[in-house]
């Protein structure tokens, strides 16, 4: 197979280059602390470049412009997307509405209300977060206990949900409930969006050992939304979370955050016994394996953007392209701070080299390994997906949910 551009492909990216180039934001501007995820002054930034994009017709390549997108193609938004990566670009504020969350939304539903909540969001105006785990259901999908119960054209919502990404800055969520307890789980879901202002909706941020908040708790209590905000049929929850989750983990599995590049970077400025770090053979032969998992990272996501450039959802390529991410952040991070030796202990920063990004980092990777399915979770549908084998013992597959134990 042939990864390299086409002629017009290649001219595309020196397009899209140049300007990205001529009108990235300067982030040197901003101080090392706020440059770092959820600081406010960084939020700001993102949210401009977005709009940025969005004028240019940069944002959302390849979705319909009726929704705020280019009506571009696949092959030419994973361009831009590639060259944006290079530039260092990497904002995480509208990952999950505009890669996980809205193509969903955009998929099942075709009502007026809910596609006029895409193009805010398209431009950087509107934050959306995710409202599915429980703390009795976090890689259990379907064992969601929150329930919603109809009351005439409204829908009344009451539950808990839990490692909520961005809900403490979210404008909307997209939220799956019990509608039916008296089928098997995987039948009784319902999905529906919401203002996040919506009385009886209460956010709770999680102080994480990295500092940050990003990962909040979602208290809802008689929350009541009309009808309108179902997404998808009644009852087809299961449908919209598979195109979420699918979604989610194709855009995890496509690698961000700190690289390879990274950290030759920063073991080129850590003395070592002779000359730097970098100059270990040790450590070139580490890096030699670090580079192989990401080249097979990025050859994964071809899969997915082939899928997508034949009108396909991704598939369980985005799963294998997860596990390897998540175990790469935190193999790399680790042998960070092995290089910085005692350094690592200073996360300054304002002190630390490259700003502390690999101690801040370190602290934050044993959570990729579980946001967005767990490894077990992963390593079961590839064998079951991709590899063919039986599938896993499932006992409450065909009992009524009503019926299954709560462990309490």
């Amino acid at each position: 197979m042939n990864f390299d551009d086409t002629p017009e492909e290649a001219a595309y990216r020196a397009t899209v280059r140049a300007w990205i180039a001529a009108n990235a934001p300067d982030l040197s501007r901003l101080s090392p602390e706020e440059r770092r995820n959820w600081h406010p002054a960084h939020k700001e930034v993102a949210r401009q470049w977005q709009a940025t994009k969005a004028d240019a017709g940069y944002a959302c390549l390849s979705w319909p412009k009726e929704q705020g997108g280019a009506g571009g193609s696949a092959i030419e938004e994973a361009i831009f997307n590639q060259e944006e990566n290079r530039a260092g670009l990497q904002f995480t504020y509208f990952m999950t509405g505009l890669h996980m969350l809205l193509p969903a939304l955009m998929e099942h539903n075709k009502d007026a209300a809910s596609l006029a909540r895409v193009p805010p969001a398209v431009r950087g105006e509107e934050i959306w977060c995710q409202l599915f785990s429980e703390p009795a259901s976090g890689s259990d999908s379907a064992g969601v206990r929150c329930a919603a119960v109809k009351d005439g054209d409204e829908w009344v919502i009451n539950g808990q949900k839990v490692w909520n990404s961005g809900a403490q800055i979210a404008d909307y969520g997209m939220l799956v409930a019990r509608t039916d307890p008296d089928v098997p789980k995987h039948k009784g879901l319902t999905v529906f969006w919401l203002d996040m202002k919506t009385p009886g909706v209460e956010v709770r941020p999680i102080r994480m050992m990295s500092g940050d908040n990003e990962l909040n708790e979602v208290f809802l209590t008689d929350v009541r939304i009309p009808d309108s905000q179902r997404v998808g049929e009644l009852g087809g929850g299961w449908k919209v979370i598979i195109s979420t989750l699918m979604n989610e983990r194709a855009a995890l599995g496509s690698g961000t955050g700190l690289n390879w590049r990274d950290v030759m970077k920063l073991a080129g400025q850590v003395a070592s016994w002779d000359g730097t770090a970098l100059e270990d053979p040790a450590f070139r032969e580490w890096l030699a394996d670090l580079y192989v998992d990401a080249e097979a990272i990025r050859l994964l996501s071809f899969r997915t953007l082939t899928s997508l450039s034949k009108g396909a959802a991704p598939g369980p390529e985005g799963s294998a392209g997860k596990l390897l991410w998540s175990n790469l952040a935190q193999t790399l991070t680790d042998k960070a701070l092995d290089v910085l030796d005692h350094a690592g202990l200073m996360d300054d920063p304002d002190e630390a080299l490259l700003g502390g990004a690999f101690q801040h980092r370190f602290l934050w990777a044993p959570g990729l390994r579980l946001g967005g399915g767990t490894d077990e979770i992963m390593k079961n549908i590839i064998a079951e997906r991709v590899l063919g084998l039986p599938g896993d013992v499932r006992v409450d597959k065909t009992v009524p949910f009503r019926e299954i134990p709560n462990g309490r």
